[in-house]
């Protein structure tokens, strides 16, 4: 296990959310090596390093609270040195960085991408990339497919891709690795896994929250960039891969990228009919008066975004996978959900066929994690007259008692230790800009605009089709 940590963008807001948290609770559990030391780097100038310890302590207290154990952050913050410099030079970066590769050094970019390449070319040069050095990415790489093949490109003259980690936290999330277990791990599910069974997939990554302090960003890549390209489009792959043959990082990788290539292209014939795009107006979220989203002059922003996709392969062929995210929605939420065909001969009279709710498998990412198995179930007792059938949901997650680990945690121990199958390969996030871009493309020949949302809705009234059942309800 690598004994440093080069942490790039210290002073954002990732580093004290969940970063540095996440380092002092493995920490805490003994699961760092007892040389380990922490570096920050910033372009943000302290007097020192206890004051920047200080400063950043003070930060992680007031956003987590109680979360960050205080003997932990204590120690890592003891252990912690932090250098100020320009990210943007990879000459200046060069000279100022006073760190020996020592021990195994992983260095950590938690910065925008457009700083990628000049970081690691300043860590090529000042010999922080030498075998057995890694490279750790935070996503989105590149804001389309030209900018993320340059920014691998120049990422590649660097550091080999064998010693490059591209992180996208969900897919540390315990219950997204669930989903290999769900899938490969049960002759229930393998049996009905396939387009004769599913009706059709749901995947919901809803937030209350808006755009407020990233406006920044969020006016160069909106909902479709920030959250599809990464995150959903992940969780497609989980669902809809191949069963591999083994579960090393390779084969796992592959057999994900497959998927993306069966992703159909979007057309601008079509677009209108299988996406919505949307931008939040002034509402109210949670007992909260909201502003809306101001669009800059000429800018075409959304902040929702729903999509139908299909994937052209023998065992999808035929069912929609529905994409919806957005911001300033009804309620935080992320979930997957798996809805299978209605059985094919109907015996009971209560309720009616066509009434009758289908087989529902619900994966919850958050607020809560959680996994359900909704059923059919009768209601009747001996004294009735006609069975009558009823939805029963059975928990199929674990204790909710039993600490499970943050995402970050899971996927820090995995990079400090060289483990791949978590991370994000290259060619798998090029396959997932291609689909982006025909997404975008087709918006722009069609010359689609965002549609008008009220805070705390559920998105424009044209995308009730495509939200899942337990939204399309409140919508």
């Amino acid at each position: 296990m690598h004994e440093q940590f080069l942490l790039f963008g210290a002073t954002g807001d990732l580093a004290a959310g969940q970063v540095v948290p996440a380092l002092a609770n493995l920490l805490r559990d003994r699961l760092l090596p007892p040389a380990f030391r922490l570096h920050a780097v910033a372009k943000t100038r302290f007097d020192s390093d206890d004051a920047f310890r200080n400063w950043l302590g003070e930060r992680i207290r007031k956003r987590t609270g109680d979360a960050a154990d205080p003997d932990a952050l204590r120690e890592l913050l003891r252990r912690t040195g932090y250098t100020a410099v320009d990210l943007s030079r990879p000459e200046a970066l060069a000279a100022g960085l006073q760190v020996k590769p020592e021990g195994g050094l992983l260095s950590y970019l938690a910065v925008p991408p457009d700083l990628f390449v000049p970081i690691a070319q300043g860590l090529k040069q000042a010999g922080l990339l030498e075998d057995p050095a890694r490279l750790m990415l935070e996503k989105p790489i590149g804001r389309d497919l030209a900018s993320a093949c340059a920014i691998n490109a120049a990422i590649a003259q660097c550091v080999p891709e064998s010693r490059v980690f591209r992180l996208d936290h969900y897919l540390g999330k315990a219950t997204v690795q669930n989903l290999l277990a769900l899938r490969f791990g049960n002759t229930l599910l393998e049996a009905v896994w396939s387009r004769r069974w599913i009706e059709r997939v749901d995947i919901l990554v809803a937030e209350t929250a808006g755009v407020d302090g990233r406006e920044q960003y969020y006016s160069r890549y909106g909902a479709l960039r920030d959250m599809v390209q990464n995150h959903m489009l992940q969780l497609l792959c989980l669902i809809a891969m191949e069963p591999p043959s083994a579960l090393d990082a390779d084969t796992v990788r592959d057999h994900k990228l497959t998927v993306l290539r069966a992703l159909r292209s979007f057309s601008s014939d079509t677009v209108r009919e299988e996406s919505v795009r949307g931008v939040y107006q002034a509402g109210v979220v949670g007992a909260q008066a909201v502003d809306g989203f101001t669009q800059l002059p000429g800018q075409s922003i959304e902040t929702f975004v729903a999509l139908r996709a299909h994937i052209d392969n023998w065992r999808w062929a035929g069912v929609p996978f529905h994409l919806v995210t957005g911001k300033r929605l009804a309620t935080r939420s992320t979930q997957v959900l798996v809805t299978f065909k209605p059985v094919s001969h109907w015996l009971f009279e209560k309720p009616h066929r066509a009434q009758a709710t289908p087989d529902r498998l619900l994966i919850r990412l958050q607020p809560e994690e959680n996994v359900e198995l909704q059923l059919m179930s009768s209601l009747a007792g001996p004294e009735w007259g006609a069975m009558e059938l009823q939805p029963l949901s059975l928990n199929l997650s674990m204790p909710p008692t039993r600490r499970r680990r943050i995402a970050y945690e899971r996927l820090f121990l995995d990079a400090l230790n060289g483990r791949h199958a978590l991370f994000v390969r290259d060619d798998e996030v090029e396959a997932a800009w291609r689909w982006i871009d025909s997404v975008d493309a087709a918006w722009r020949a069609a010359q689609y605009e965002p549609l008008p949302y009220v805070a705390g809705s559920w998105g424009p009234a044209e995308a009730r089709p495509f939200l899942p059942a337990s939204a399309r309800v409140s919508a």
